[in-house]
């Protein structure tokens, strides 16, 4: 469940995109990330608002960390190498020049798993592009994908709910 704080920010957010929507419904990263920060600096925080944010940007800072320290394959120097670290699972990550075998062992079996989920989810989405491009070819006249949603579909603003926290990342 997401608290209040949460809410606060989902809603900083959803104004800063609003804002830096174009007039053909596009908007660019950096200035997304500008206007959020924008709003968070201009805007009288909450305490428990401020502190939301400062761990949701703790959080994308290990995260970040994370990435840049995972082992990449085909690296000219190879794999190894002693400040690169591990992620086993359940949030346990262990420094490479200290993995034991059964951490390789885990290493290796979560990257398999998580290559399959990454698959399956790839082939979900290109099912739903082929199955909407068709839809577009048959349906002549329709300009954007939430139109032919709408009309070929069903869709309706109710199908879904921002409450649900299906696009907001849950607290920790």
């Amino acid at each position: 469940m997401i608290d209040i704080a949460d809410v606060r920010l989902l809603e900083i957010v959803e104004d800063a995109a609003a804002t830096v929507t174009d007039d053909i419904g596009r908007l660019r990263k950096v200035a997304f990330e500008n206007e959020v920060y924008d709003q968070l600096m201009a805007e009288d925080l909450d305490a428990r608002v401020r502190s939301a944010a400062v761990r949701k940007t703790a959080k994308a800072l290990v995260r970040g960390f994370g990435d840049s320290r995972s082992p990449k394959p085909r690296k000219n120097a190879g794999m190894f190498h002693p400040r690169l670290v591990l992620r086993l699972g359940g949030g346990v990550w262990v420094w490479m020049d200290r993995a034991t075998p059964t951490d390789l062992l885990e290493w290796g079996r979560l990257s398999t798993k998580n290559l399959a989920r990454v698959a399956i989810a790839e082939a979900d989405r290109q099912d739903y592009v082929a199955e909407r491009l068709e839809m577009f070819r048959i349906h002549i006249g329709f300009a954007h994908l939430g139109e032919l949603e709408r009309a070929v579909y069903g869709y309706t603003d109710s199908d879904a709910s921002f409450e649900d926290g299906d696009f907001w990342p849950e607290s920790p």
